[in-house]
């Protein structure tokens, strides 16, 4: 209670300072901005970093049972078995909808 109080209060007694209009600028490397910061990155970089990601997940899933294959029976190895043929299924669906077709293919996935 007492944290709250002490928050709202000093909320309360600060003084509201408007920011400068230097303060939105674009600061980079002592670079004078030129134009908008803001830009427009196409979708096909997001979907190989998606892709990327769920690959890179699966490596992690799949080093320790790399580790101890010999000392883990045979429903692991079914198990890991299985994993591998569901992202190789996905892999396989994701290269039929285009996603892995840079400028053309990815207008599928939208």
């Amino acid at each position: 209670m007492f944290p709250m109080v002490t928050v709202f209060v000093s909320s309360l007694l600060r003084r509201q300072k408007k920011p400068e209009p230097d303060k939105y600028l674009t600061y980079e490397c002592s670079v004078i901005p030129t134009g908008s910061a803001w830009m427009q990155h196409n979708v096909e970089y997001y979907m190989y970093a998606l892709l990327f990601v769920v690959f890179d997940v699966e490596t992690v899933f799949l080093y320790p049972w790399a580790v101890v294959f010999k000392k883990i029976g045979i429903f692991a190895t079914i198990d890991v078995i299985i994993f591998i043929f569901v992202l190789a299924f996905g892999l396989v669906y994701a290269w039929k909808k285009g996603a892995l077709e840079w400028m053309n293919g990815g207008a599928s996935w939208r």
